[in-house]
């Protein structure tokens, strides 16, 4: 083990623990795993599709493989060469019922998303998930599901995995307006919309990103949308076809970590290559922004899939799902608190925590609201970043929908609990590594990053 890596965090695997350590300096260029969203619907999209489909750059976590097997319980079959995995697609009405109960894991969107697509299929099946996820809201997608003629059954009603799905087709035409900006019970309608006897509409009043929205354009589906009206035309003529071929960009959510990490640090400059930077996914990017942090947009350029252009220097790594890419450069900033509410929520939800630990280097006070959101992740997010939080000297109380937050506040080291949450095992690694004391800060579980980031430790190796 070299002096530079026990500098900065020691794995002890048993027990599954990490001690982190504050570097002097940090001074590195680096790439993220591909993006996890966008993942998990290359897979499903893929698998409907006629064809073969080759995907570059997927994220090999926990949640996107467990929207694999799903597939592969479907009778889709699949290769894995080098990093690239070939999907050879069974068209919209392939899918052969599966023997076991379909699992997903921790993945939300897993659960979601394929909701939407066995509530079109002419089987029966079973969706279930780990301890985390059978406490998470489904009712959000399957009220609408029922509208449009699926029968599900569950726990509570259909509140909670897990679900007996008894699939229809083809499905009635909904037109729903979300009561909750949510981007998987948006991609669960526009999937079963596929499967619809007409036209479907569903109707945002906040934009959440829209992934679904590009890559099925990218998959010849005439899909329109226009003031949060997204509507799509379902039915047997509906010819569905693989593009051939998918790049997945780095993922902008795991790239968050790094942007945090520079920003705070006493000495820093981070460059993450290959970025995606869909504007439905970079709030985080404008608040930092506006609280004073230096990050430059180094190069950027995208192909719509309908052939639009954005201009720029760099070629697009991920041309055919339409998604704008970036290589953000980010360092030492002197931040200011601000306020986040409203219509940006849903484009930084699964960054607020890291937004929490900036904030405790702002100067002033921060305010987050509207995110009560955070209470149905995988695990309630509010309570969890308030409590380690404050174990580290910050000053922040927890309210019913975010956090009020003052500094700057320098944080401490401190033994953390573990934490069956990805996000939060990462945000406080990150704070972890602006603690300033002669003590590391022990954190118990680190393995759960590799949920959404399984090389999440190996990169701080390299600090």
């Amino acid at each position: 083990m070299s002096l530079r890596y026990e500098a900065v965090v020691r794995l002890l695997r048993d027990p599954d623990r990490a001690e982190i350590y504050s570097p002097k300096a940090i001074k590195t260029r680096l790439s993220v795993p591909g993006d996890k969203s966008i993942s998990h619907r290359a897979i499903m999209l893929a698998s409907l599709a006629e064809g073969e489909t080759a995907i570059h750059g997927l994220l090999w976590g926990e949640d996107v493989l467990a929207t694999k097997h799903m597939f592969e319980a479907m009778g889709v079959k699949m290769r894995v060469m080098d990093d690239r995995l070939t999907i050879s697609g069974v068209g919209l009405n392939g899918l052969t019922a599966p023997q076991h109960v379909l699992h997903a894991g921790n993945s939300g969107t897993t659960a979601r998303l394929v909701l939407g697509v066995l509530a079109g299929q002419d089987f029966f099946s079973v969706l279930d998930g780990d301890d985390s996820l059978v406490r998470r809201p489904m009712a959000r997608v399957v009220e609408p599901l029922r509208q449009m003629g699926a029968r599900i059954e569950g726990r509570e009603g259909g509140r909670y995995l897990p679900l007996a799905m008894h699939g229809i087709r083809p499905l009635k035409p909904i037109v729903y307006r979300l009561p909750v900006a949510s981007a998987q019970v948006k991609s669960a309608l526009l999937l079963a919309a596929l499967y619809a006897g007409g036209e479907s509409c569903i109707e945002e009043t906040v934009p959440t990103r829209d992934h679904t929205e590009r890559m099925l354009r990218t998959f010849g589906v005439p899909i329109s949308s226009e003031n949060g009206r997204i509507c799509l035309q379902g039915g047997a003529e509906q010819r569905f076809v693989s593009p051939g071929t998918i790049s997945v960009p780095g993922d902008f959510s795991s790239a968050a970590f790094w942007l945090a990490l520079a920003v705070m640090h006493q000495d820093a400059e981070i460059i993450i290559e290959n970025v995606g930077i869909n504007p439905t996914r970079t709030g985080f990017l404008e608040v930092l922004q506006a609280m004073g942090a230096e990050i430059e947009v180094i190069s950027v350029s995208s192909v719509e899939p309908t052939g639009g252009t954005l201009q720029g220097p760099a070629a697009s790594s991920s041309a055919l799902v339409g998604e704008p890419v970036a290589n953000l450069m980010a360092r030492t900033s002197t931040l200011n608190g601000t306020t986040v509410a409203g219509e940006i929520i849903p484009r930084l939800i699964d960054e607020l925590p890291l937004l929490a630990i900036v904030a405790t280097q702002a100067q002033g006070r921060t305010i987050v609201r509207d995110a009560e959101e955070l209470k149905v992740k995988e695990s309630d997010r509010i309570r969890d970043v308030a409590m380690r939080l404050q174990a580290m000297g910050a000053s922040v109380l927890a309210t019913d929908d975010g956090w009020i937050i003052d500094g700057p506040t320098p944080l401490k080291p401190a033994e953390l609990p573990p934490s069956s949450d990805h996000r939060i095992a990462m945000a406080f690694s990150i704070a972890a590594l602006i603690a300033k004391g002669d003590r590391p800060t022990i954190l118990h579980a680190p393995s759960v990053a590799a949920v959404s980031y399984p090389s999440f430790f190996e990169v701080l190796k390299n600090f």
